[in-house]
């Protein structure tokens, strides 16, 4: 017991230990055991000798900071015996396990490497434990929630997010009255504060995004949160929302980029409700206000910017919404519909934007080239020969254009009247001039195929007007192969028809 010295431990409790893994140090038995508690076996008969039940004794005799090593090795051993064997995770509470660790993380002052691991582990150990039962979830709920939680939350840490997520995530599943106490402010300012540190440390784990998508899909608590991590005014409503805000903040582009992968993930499988669409839309408009279109976006997302960060992300949110209540065909209740984004005026918006934009980089060449050229001359429409000057908006990033169209081509898919309101906007011609290759904006060629193809599917009034325009000279028609159709130049009239391909 030479490595002991500093500290004195009872023989009842140095005296299981040291059989049970053959060591004559503190140090020596928990290492020894750790890995044997890792298989089922190993559990089992650590557990026939009330192995638990010891460690969480020498937990109690054990001081912090003096002893953080024994410490951050009792934790791990006692994480290992709660993995999944019931009488360890039953002896854990009944030996209030739970308060001793609470004790633990209050022992540490949560500012060094060292501290976060032990958090960590000892996260870790309730996690396993709380998957045991609704009892044990509620034992271990009352003693964090909501005080203790919180102060975990504001560690910007990756190590004791992910376990902290896991914890929280795993007793309000498990329990209605719990899920419930987790839907209120004090629990939604804890999930507010887990996103702000996950923003810090760019960390992005799989129990964090159950943790959210739960909160802003499922349960629809996304206006809520929003508000805590970019407040509006004085009450965050949703109306503030769609009012509009003039600034945002990291925490909220990275929150809109954590449920963009989830969509994007499980686009089949979740579903979201009008109120969350609605709110998406109110902050792209917003996002479009504040964003600074003066100069061409050198990379995609994230840029830094949180503000052209939360207007992309919040377009590809858009553009899987649309998607998904296409293949979803019939809505089930609380799902997203389309017809009300689109009333709300999101079509008018996106091409708006488009319209906006100076063009893809291959048409700035063509009409660059037929400047010089005598008698050259470009695809022509209402909108943008009216003699005026004006000043186009440069993509914030790489792929804005791509991201606009993509949506449009998901708004347009199998919706007659979303095809004709394109055509008396007088934005077929706009829509066919995204069926090119563009570098700032990656696969802007297939989004623009896919958005002509259900342009002009079933509709003979746009495939008639396609076949009325005009050329003005030589340009490179945009091409729409694989749609089944072609436009070809008539030679003797200038006017491009639609053929099959």
């Amino acid at each position: 017991m030479d490595d002991d010295d500093e500290f004195s431990v009872p023989e009842d409790i140095l005296w299981p230990l040291f059989t049970a893994s053959s060591s004559s140090t503190i140090e020596k038995a928990l290492t020894h055991l750790i890995p044997v508690a890792r298989g089922a076996g190993g559990r089992a008969d650590l557990a026939s000798k009330n192995i638990l039940t010891t460690v969480l004794q020498l937990c109690r005799t054990l001081s912090c900071p003096s002893n953080r090593h024994l410490l951050l090795l009792s934790l791990k051993l006692l994480r290992n015996l709660c993995a999944g064997e019931i009488s360890n995770q039953n002896s854990f509470i009944q030996q209030n396990g739970v308060q001793i660790v609470s004790g633990i993380f209050n022992s540490v002052g949560l500012v060094s490497e060292s501290d976060y691991e032990i958090v960590k582990t000892g996260l870790q150990v309730l996690g396993n434990v709380s998957l045991a039962g609704e009892e044990h979830q509620h034992t271990v709920w009352h003693q964090f929630f909501p005080l203790e939680f919180s102060k975990i939350a504001r560690v910007r840490s990756r190590e004791t997010c992910d376990p902290l997520c896991m914890v929280i995530y795993t007793c309000s599943e498990g329990s209605h009255v719990l899920s419930a106490e987790l839907d209120t402010d004090q629990g939604l300012h804890i999930v507010a504060e887990i996103t702000e540190s996950a923003s810090a440390v760019g960390f992005r784990g799989d129990w964090l995004k159950l943790l959210l998508s739960r909160i802003c899909l499922e349960k629809y608590h996304f206006s809520q949160l929003f508000s805590k991590l970019c407040p509006i005014g004085n009450s965050g409503t949703s109306d503030d929302i769609m009012s509009g805000v003039d600034h945002f903040v990291p925490e909220l582009a990275f929150l809109l980029s954590i449920l963009s992968e989830i969509l994007n993930e499980q686009i089949r499988d979740i579903t979201v409700s009008n109120a969350f669409g609605l709110h998406l839309l109110g902050i792209f408009r917003s996002a479009f206000g504040a964003v600074d279109f003066s100069s061409r976006g050198k990379s995609g997302l994230p840029t830094g910017s949180a503000a052209i960060d939360a207007l992309g992300y919040s377009l590809i949110i858009l553009r899987d919404i649309c998607a998904s209540d296409g293949l979803r065909g019939s809505k089930g209740e609380g799902t997203v519909d389309v017809n009300v984004l689109l009333s709300s005026g999101l079509l008018e918006l996106l091409l708006s934007c488009l319209r906006e934009l100076e063009p893809p980089a291959i048409i700035r060449k063509t009409i660059k080239q037929s400047d010089n050229q005598e008698g050259s001359t470009h695809f022509s429409s209402e909108e943008n020969h009216k003699g005026t000057t004006y000043l186009p908006k440069f993509c914030p990033y790489k792929g804005f254009r791509r991201d606009l169209v993509a949506v449009v081509g998901n708004c347009v898919y199998q919706r007659k009247h979303v095809q004709d309101e394109i055509r008396q906007k007088k934005a077929i011609l706009l829509l066919l001039q995204q069926c090119v290759t563009d570098e700032d904006n990656p696969f802007l060629r297939e989004w623009g195929i896919w958005s002509v193809r259900n342009l002009l599917e079933g509709n003979v009034e746009n495939q008639r007007v396609v076949s009325d325009l005009e050329l003005q000279g030589s340009v490179d028609v945009p091409e729409i192969v694989g749609l089944g159709l072609r436009v070809e130049v008539d030679q003797k009239t200038g006017r491009a028809k639609l053929v099959n391909a």
